[in-house]
């Protein structure tokens, strides 16, 4: 099946063969039909796959032609990276036609998004925050909203949007088409779905929660995050060197460690990307980085559903995601549009029941290989050996609630106080210092 069979109209054809765009993907070609009769529909596909397509394509389709001032399509994202990204797509779409394209969402001032949707837009791709405070300063009416977007829900769910996205149900018209689409479907998204969706069909492009089979998957082991660095900084000089690479982290200092081992041993050529950061800081990242013209971006899980680079060579997690799910979601930034990519994993000893949980849900063990020759290894700080420490015993407990590991709490003595000896003694002198 082709775009044309798809009954793809002319001008997003045209549209579709300026971004390079000559075959639909297997969920294009399950979602579109169904969205074109009207049906809610739950769509589900491994990152990579084109779902962004799939729901704009006929959405557009059915809104025509510019009209009147409201919006009569939502999309909700649940990062600004993510909003950004589809509103992008939308506008390259549209330059055919007359409708207008707005993005809205949270961490800059609302005055400027404001004032663009008071001049009235057609479609709207939106953070529910930003969304929500806008319609409450009367930037927009929502009467004539007719298609509902939840993009990435599961993450919607992960980030815990679902009060917001309940009272956002409050001031939609009950008569409306909503569409889910989403990489995973685990049972809180069921429930989501089961909230916002009437009798949708699910169209389903590949097993859930799979990866790309273009994506090459390796890992390797260290002993602490300062082995990581060198490990990760041999990785990026080696004969292989990818010309762009993303990696990911759980928390922000260590995005900014990593940026800083990079800059000074690999390339000048690396920003972090994190929620500290400014989101113009943020955005002029994203864009360099899309554009080419930067080689490393060392992002939190901030940004794991928001890059859209084909040409992406390497993905590396320096951490291994708690959520197995955020696993299949960082990899996915890379093997894309049926390009190839290598995605490699540092795994430390803190991060075994982590590492578990990625391999069940992939369904096979990760290929671990040696470390390159010359890569030293770093002695372990006592703080991180504590953290690491912690880190064991909370996922020992999480399986066995009664076990004690070597942070448990002292049990105390009997006829001892809060405070011990010294409290009793304290309280008999009956003197406060």
């Amino acid at each position: 099946m082709d775009f044309v069979e798809l009954k793809v109209t002319r001008q997003y054809l045209d549209a579709l063969e300026d971004m390079g765009i000559s075959e639909p993907t297997e969920i294009q070609c399950k979602a579109i039909p169904r969205i074109r009769a009207g049906q809610d529909v739950i769509g589900i596909a491994q990152t990579g796959t084109g779902k962004t397509l799939a729901f704009l394509l006929p959405v557009m389709a059915m809104l025509s032609h510019a009209q009147g001032q409201g919006p009569r399509c939502v999309i909700l994202t649940p990062a600004k990276e993510l909003a950004l990204q589809i509103a992008d797509v939308a506008k390259r779409l549209a330059r055919g036609t007359d409708l207008r394209v707005e993005v809205v969402y949270g961490g800059v001032g609302h005055k400027a998004q404001q004032e663009r949707m008071e001049q009235g837009c057609d479609l709207v791709v939106a953070t529910p925050g930003r969304f929500m405070e806008l319609y409450l300063r009367h930037a927009f009416v929502t009467r004539n909203i007719s298609h509902l977007v939840l993009d990435e829900a599961d993450r919607m769910m992960d980030l815990g949007f679902m009060p917001q996205l309940r009272k956002l149900l409050e001031i939609l018209p009950t008569k409306r088409q909503n569409l889910l689409f989403s990489a995973t479907y685990p049972p809180k998204t069921e429930e989501m779905a089961g909230e916002f969706l009437l009798w949708p069909t699910r169209v389903e492009a590949s097993p859930q929660s799979t990866v790309v089979e273009t994506v090459t998957q390796s890992a390797y082991r260290a002993p602490n995050f300062g082995t990581k660095l060198n490990l990760l900084v041999a990785l990026l000089k080696g004969e292989t060197a990818p010309e762009q690479a993303l990696i990911f982290v759980r928390e922000k200092d260590q995005a900014e460690r990593i940026g800083q081992a990079i800059n000074d041993h690999v390339s000048w050529s690396v920003r972090t990307l994190h929620a500290n950061k400014g989101q113009n800081s943020r955005i002029n990242a994203m864009d360099e980085f899309k554009a080419g013209e930067l080689r490393y971006l060392v992002a939190t899980d901030v940004a794991s559903r928001g890059i859209d680079v084909p040409q992406l060579d390497l993905v590396v997690n320096a951490t291994v995601p708690r959520d197995p799910h955020d696993y299949i979601h960082r990899i996915g930034r890379t093997g894309r549009a049926k390009r190839k990519g290598k995605a490699i994993t540092l795994v430390d000893p803190s991060e075994k029941a982590a590492l578990l949980r990625v391999e069940g849900l992939l369904g096979m063990p990760l290929d671990f290989r040696p470390v390159p020759e010359g890569v030293d290894e770093v002695a372990t700080p006592r703080w991180e050996a504590q953290a690491m420490a912690r880190s064991i015993d909370r996922e020992k407990r999480k399986a066995d609630p009664d076990f004690k590991g070597a942070f448990h709490e002292k049990k105390r003595k009997p006829g001892k106080g809060k405070w011990g000896q010294r409290g009793k003694s304290s309280k008999r002198s009956g003197k406060r210092r």
